[in-house]
């Protein structure tokens, strides 16, 4: 698996021409996490079961569920720290079908964020499976620590659901570990 932290940026999909995660042009106040996966399935399969959104939470740990409104609008709620939840709606904004989703929350968004995930052949190994997200981390750089003590601060959410991704492609389940008692008693609210 391939980790980058890239910095600040206004967009996911607004920066210079160079890949996400190599990119230069870096200006405006929001988070950029670039993250990609190796996974032993075709582009096309990984494409379909990630573009019904609604299986996100097969995976995606902080996902409590996705709404699936029409082809391009979502409503999405998600785990915060402290057993709060954040919710929003989102649009997909292009879409290459078996290569690329990109997307962008609507207005007034509880995390404001836009990304890109992208399904590369990888010839007989699969497929590169890249997630680049922006988002505005809600307290600015405090709620960014807050986020990171509790484990749902999103660079480290992509690289453990796109870990979860490929387990889940590749072997039909996602391996799970023995939960803490902090973590049980925090899903319980």
């Amino acid at each position: 698996m391939t980790d980058h932290i890239i910095g600040r940026d206004r967009d996911a999909t607004d920066r210079d021409d160079a890949p996400a995660t190599t990119a230069k042009d870096l200006g405006g106040d929001r988070e950029l996490v670039g993250r990609s996966v190796t996974i032993n399935r075709p582009a096309s399969e990984l494409f379909a079961y990630f573009r019904d959104f609604a299986n996100l939470a097969s995976f995606m740990e902080n996902i409590v569920r996705v709404e699936v409104r029409d082809p391009t609008h979502s409503h999405w709620v998600v785990k915060a720290p402290g057993g709060k939840t954040v919710e929003w709606d989102a649009t997909v904004t292009h879409e290459i079908e078996n290569e690329a989703i990109t997307w962008q929350s609507d207005e007034g968004a509880d995390v404001p964020n836009s990304g890109r995930i992208t399904f590369k052949s990888a010839g007989a190994r699969g497929t590169v499976v890249t997630a680049t997200i922006a988002y505005d981390p809600p307290g600015g750089a405090i709620g960014k620590i807050v986020a990171k003590l509790f484990q749902r601060e999103p660079a480290i959410q992509a690289r453990r659901d796109l870990r979860r991704f490929k387990q889940l492609m590749e072997t039909g389940e996602v391996a799970t570990a023995a939960r803490t008692i902090k973590q049980f008693n925090e899903e319980l609210g």
